[in-house]
């Protein structure tokens, strides 16, 4: 069984982390292999650079961090290549060339374009907790930082990393190594939600390297995950609720949401209800026993997506008459994609001492009261942060990001529901060469207007140039109406 002394024990051990990253170590080259893709028929060089765990000592421990390149195009390619930093925290970079090359593609036209897994992400230091093979289903809808298990997790991924030394400044100084030792000297940096905090922490430590940066979905230092989960998902569901009340058809098909609402929230007054899902794996039906809570993550999942939101108003009205089958599938879905693609101890080791150990007590209620989420993951996650051994940050960690001279572009979508644009907003206050765009969405925002004022930002450098009138007329998407 876990040994909570032991544990305790090491996370009290002083780690040095300089407030300045540490004196550039000449970094060995990257091999890099050409290879084809079978899947979608795209040439790329891959590569693994290794770097040392203890980046301070240098010694012990090494990290292969596996490395994509896709080669610019052009015969004159521009110097400053694309690096893309992926979210979660957990999330593989690597496994994203074919989610980024459909939107960014483009890119490659002039511009090699950079994956870089974060340590902990992938390879020989993959910090999973979700055990292979078929999953159970009752404990896909279980609340995820409720589970002892994460604990037995953190002992055993103990056994062959510390813990400690998967922080986002510790990774920042990884991706400025493996920028040198790729032979680059400017680079522009795209980060999508954990990814925003993670690209900001490197324009921090490294600004002189980067050109631009582009932030979709902005978690700024002042955002504390998940202490604002609850009141951003709160938000994102009410703005949905005025959208629908907005759209005359959807406001003749569903007339009274809010009534719809409360019907749902009462089936759960008992306990958990009942209901029979497809195993999201096998296919097989199953029946689990769905909870309040899990109902609730259910919803603030689908709101992600402004693709799944739509669907919402048809759910609820049809769960008000008490089928809850759909949602407990799409939590069941969306908690089986979470567990296969982000590596669950990494994402504790960023945020228990980037984010929760942050959060004060006095924060909890005010900040989650009358929200469907209330304050269940907040502290279901400080408990297992409590038990979770901790890495050192620089000191003034929690200050924000400032720069006068990057030029950076924040991109935020109007009903996200984990990073509205309040936050692009903060971050934008101390980035002094900044635009902010907002346009109706989800988290993560696309689309071609958006890929325009990208295209305009990558060549210019240039904010204050920018055209980004398009904003203002995208849409929502059409609500799901059924029959």
């Amino acid at each position: 069984m876990f040994c909570l002394t032991m544990l305790a024990l090491a996370g009290s051990l002083a780690v040095t982390i300089q407030d300045a990253p540490a004196k550039a170590m000449t970094p060995e080259p990257v091999d890099l292999e050409l290879e084809r893709d079978s899947a979608s028929g795209l040439e790329m060089l891959r590569g693994v650079y290794r770097v040392p765990e203890n980046r301070v000592m240098r010694t012990g421990r090494t990290l292969g961090l596996d490395i994509i390149v896709l080669p610019a195009k052009s015969d004159q390619p521009e110097p400053d290549p694309v690096f893309f930093i992926a979210g979660g925290p957990g999330q593989q970079a690597t496994t994203l060339v074919d989610l980024m090359m459909s939107r960014y593609g483009w890119m490659q036209e002039k511009r090699d374009l950079v994956f870089v897994d974060q340590r902990g992400t992938g390879g020989d230091h993959l910090l999973q907790c979700t055990p292979d093979g078929v999953l159970d289903v009752q404990t896909l809808l279980d609340p995820l930082f409720d589970s002892e298990w994460l604990v037995d997790c953190a002992e055993r991924l103990s056994k062959r990393a510390d813990l400690r030394f998967y922080t986002t400044p510790i990774a920042a100084d990884d991706l400025d190594e493996v920028r040198r030792a790729l032979g680059y000297e400017k680079i522009n940096l795209i980060g999508g939600s954990y990814g925003t905090r993670a690209t900001l922490v490197y324009l921090r430590r490294h600004e002189a390297t980067v050109r631009t940066a582009i932030l979709n979905g902005v978690a700024p230092i002042a955002f504390r995950n998940p202490l604002y989960h609850a009141s951003g998902a709160q938000g994102a569901l009410e703005g949905l609720f005025e959208r629908c009340a907005s759209d005359p058809f959807c406001a003749e098909a569903f007339p009274d949401l809010a009534g719809d609402w409360d019907k749902v929230w009462k089936h759960f007054e008992a306990g958990p209800v009942s209901v029979t899902v497809r195993h999201p794996q096998t296919r097989e039906p199953v029946e689990v026993r769905f909870s309040r809570a899990a109902f609730a993550e259910s919803v603030r999942g689908m709101l992600y997506s402004s693709q799944t939101a739509v669907l919402i108003p048809r759910l609820l009205h049809a769960a008000a008459a008490g089928d809850l089958a759909p949602f407990a599938s799409a939590g069941a879905q969306r908690s089986l994609a979470l567990s296969r693609g982000l590596a669950l101890g990494m994402l504790l080791s960023v945020t228990c001492p980037e984010d929760v150990a942050r959060i004060r007590d006095d924060e909890i209620e005010a900040l989650t009261r009358d929200t469907f989420l209330a304050s269940g993951r907040v502290r279901s996650q400080q408990a297992i942060c409590a038990r979770w051994p901790r890495g050192e940050l620089p000191a003034g960690y929690g200050q924000p990001v400032r720069s006068k001279t990057v030029p950076v572009l924040l991109l935020s979508g109007t009903l996200d529901p984990v990073t509205p644009p309040r936050w692009g907003v903060e971050a934008a206050r101390h980035l002094e060469r900044s635009r902010h765009v907002v346009v109706e969405g989800s988290h993560f925002v696309g689309g071609e207007c958006l890929s325009g004022i990208v295209r305009q930002f990558l060549l210019s450098a240039d904010p204050s140039s920018l055209d980004t009138s398009c904003a203002g007329d995208v849409p929502w998407p059409a609500f799901d109406l059924g029959d």
